[in-house]
């Protein structure tokens, strides 16, 4: 009985032992993930983060003409929305792998399969989907981070960029939105109705010189739909002047510029502004 009883009392003081403490120790290279929007793509990357430490990076550390994971840990996770070019080389939507292979005055961005390694042990060039050349670009002062990121936004393009000690790789980004968002206009022009987009559409198609005859149409729509719009009748405006018909610009910027004379406030200053520059510009 005193034995049951010994176990019964082990079992317990034992089961009430606090958990050992935990502990969190910092990560040699810290995960980060970088989401960013290029007009209407979506890319994200997924990427562990190293530091110089005292090293020598490219050359030493990542040596010349060598893959690399472009990072840290689990090899870099790269992904598109929608097709994109890549110094000029097309890549389809998708999911990916970012390896490079880093040179003196080249480097070689790899896009491959996803196949979810572990740094570039098991990398095998089979799985590649392009290979892109880039020139690298030497910096002032160190970066003690490497970094991945977005710069330059355009609608249609964007730089992506890999940094780490005195270097810097840019990657240009390019991006095919307009046929796609000017297929998404026609289709929802198709069928209007109150709500139909008509300004940002007929503005769309002013900004990126498609069908100006549609886009003056569709302003109309808004403006009669608005008729206290004197800010729509100074974009109908802009569009006759691209247009080449300087007297129906002209006449539209004036009568944007009298109701604008009408009304108060910044909004006037604005405008009136606007389109006496408009109308100096057309006599």
């Amino acid at each position: 009985m005193s034995l049951i009883g010994g176990s019964l009392l082990a079992s317990s003081l034992f089961a009430q032992s606090p958990a050992a403490p935990k502990i969190d120790f910092p990560a040699a290279s810290p995960a980060a993930t970088v989401k960013q929007r290029v007009g209407i793509a979506d890319i994200e990357v997924s990427y562990s983060r190293p530091g110089m430490k005292g090293r020598m990076i490219f050359g030493g550390l990542e040596r010349y003409d060598r893959v690399w994971r472009t990072g840290a840990n689990t090899a870099t996770k790269i992904s598109f929305s929608t097709e994109v070019k890549l110094n000029g080389t097309p890549i389809p939507a998708g999911n990916y792998e970012l390896f490079t292979i880093p040179g003196k005055s080249e480097w070689t961005i790899i896009i491959h399969k996803d196949t979810s390694e572990w740094g570039a042990y098991t990398y095998d060039a089979k799985n590649d989907i392009a290979r892109i050349k880039a020139t690298p670009l030497a910096l002032p002062e160190s970066v003690e981070t490497f970094e991945i990121s977005f710069n330059d936004l355009r609608d249609e393009s964007a730089t992506l960029n890999l940094t780490w000690e005195k270097t810097r790789v840019p990657v240009k980004l390019e991006f095919d939105f307009v046929s796609t968002l000017a297929a998404q206009i026609e289709a929802a022009m198709a069928s209007p109705n109150e709500k139909s987009p008509y300004v940002p559409a007929a503005m769309f198609y002013y900004d990126h010189n498609l069908d100006l005859k549609k886009a003056v149409v569709w302003m109309d729509a808004a403006i009669t739909a608005n008729p206290q719009a004197f800010y729509f009748v100074y974009r109908k405006a802009l569009i006759l002047e691209k247009m080449g018909d300087k007297a129906g610009a002209i006449a539209s910027a004036q009568a944007s510029l009298d109701a604008a004379n009408k009304t108060t406030g910044a909004i006037k200053d604005e405008y009136v502004a606007l389109n006496q520059a408009l109308l100096a510009r057309l006599r």
